[in-house]
């Protein structure tokens, strides 16, 4: 079958992209019943903090393995048993009855996730061209940002509705039936329809020893340009994001939780926005550098803003930057369009793993420095200046070397890959 011209491929690029957006609705999900879990299991906050990022240290951790993994034995097995193994790890966590089963869950949903992205990237990658892929990786992007978004409101709703082992119970049912759709769109209906076809003998291919692929890609200036791109790009807006944006709100501009929590909201509508339309600008214009270097500077410049204003903006000002960087955010997915276009399909697993290696390690360090950070200057709001002024020197540095990698990428032109 002619993948790239089957009608086929969007049957799997739909079923591929729910599976996403529920996998990555499970990344947040839990932070929504922090206070019922510390009290139904009578657990501290530096549990509850530990018990959130475990699951981003192990698909931190496992984003490089998948990576050769996938390039070695196909994406498509990896990503049907991630879904399942999200699906049991997140039905484990609703049945669990004591903390160690909620840590074994969140690793078990970890290792899931960890498939998610550098399987779908290459599945993408084998069903559409290369104009096709472009345009269709910011649409890739915005699903996750979606998932988010289903981890607030609506599934605040469902829990309210069912109670949150309920509410994760269900979830846990709808990712394991993700895995058994994935089985028929990826390879029993592909195969049926491949059935009657004249397929030539393959080829014997000569694989390189992992040790030495992995030792050629870390030599890479390429490959560590891509993985700096995103390290600057990803980590800078989902660690502060993630960590210290509704204390920030609550503590420099007086605001309640609720109006503090809706800064994430502005930037998680940016990120929403900025994959599909940076994706397609990125299509229309060819080359994939040029738009996503002014991305960079663009995030850089509005980081840098924080420090300008002494870390506290004018409000308004504040809702425009937290909107842009979300946007920035939102743009990343062109990381992997330069990897579609830069390295053959048979090693861009590994170098996808290692580029959104980069995103997540900035992700998990930046909360953590910048909480040590501003531990230590807190003390001189007395000055005039607050301690989150110090603090956002931190996203500045990382995305200055966002900026460095991504003009470093060498470009090549699309019209050698089809």
């Amino acid at each position: 079958m002619d993948k790239q011209n089957s009608k086929f491929r969007w049957i799997v690029f739909v079923s591929v992209l729910f599976t996403y957006f529920l996998m990555a609705s499970q990344r947040t999900a839990p932070g929504l019943i922090t206070d019922q879990i510390m009290r139904d299991f009578q657990v501290t906050a530096s549990t509850i903090g530990l018990l959130t990022s475990i699951q981003f240290f192990v698909y931190t951790g496992l984003q490089v393995p998948m990576g050769i993994l996938a390039d070695r034995y196909g994406p498509n097995f990896f990503l049907i048993i991630g879904a399942a193994l999200t699906g049991l790890g997140t039905i484990i966590y609703s049945l669990g009855t004591h903390e160690f089963v909620l840590f074994f869950a969140r690793i078990l949903t970890g290792t899931g996730d960890a498939t998610i992205w550098v399987n779908m990237v290459l599945i993408l990658g084998q069903w559409f061209k290369v104009k096709e892929f472009v345009r269709l990786i910011g649409i890739a992007g915005m699903t996750g940002s979606l998932g988010f978004l289903l981890a607030t409101v609506p599934f605040s709703l469902l829990i309210d509705f069912l109670g949150w082992r309920g509410a994760f119970l269900l979830a846990g049912i709808l990712l394991c039936l993700c895995g058994v759709l994935l089985y028929f769109v990826l390879i029993k209906k592909p195969n049926k329809l491949s059935v009657n076809e004249t397929v030539p003998p393959k080829k014997e291919v000569q694989r390189e020893k992992t040790l030495f692929l992995i030792k050629r890609i870390f030599s890479n200036w390429q490959a560590w340009s891509l993985f700096l791109c995103h390290f600057g790009i990803v980590g800078a807006y989902v660690g502060f994001i993630g960590s210290w944006a509704v204390p920030y709100g609550m503590n420099i501009y007086d605001m309640t939780r609720s109006d503090a929590s809706q800064l994430i909201m502005i930037g998680l509508i940016g990120a929403l926005i900025g994959a599909p339309l940076s994706s397609w600008i990125s299509s229309r214009l060819g080359p994939i550098k040029t738009p996503y270097v002014v991305i960079h500077i663009i995030v850089l410049l509005c980081w840098a803003t924080f420090l300008l204003f002494n870390g506290k903006p004018p409000l308004l000002l504040l809702i425009m930057l937290f909107f842009i960087i979300g946007f920035g955010y939102g743009a990343s997915a062109l990381t992997f369009a330069v990897v579609r276009q830069s390295f053959p399909i048979k090693e861009s697993g590994i170098v996808s793993g290692f580029a959104n290696t980069g995103g997540f390690l900035s992700a998990v360090l930046l909360p953590s420095i910048f909480g040590v950070v501003l531990d230590q200057f807190q003390t001189a709001s007395g000055s005039g200046v607050n301690g989150y002024f110090f603090g956002f020197m931190t996203p500045v540095i990382f995305s200055l070397l966002g900026l460095v990698g991504v003009i470093s990428i060498k470009e090549k032109l699309s019209e050698t890959s089809e």
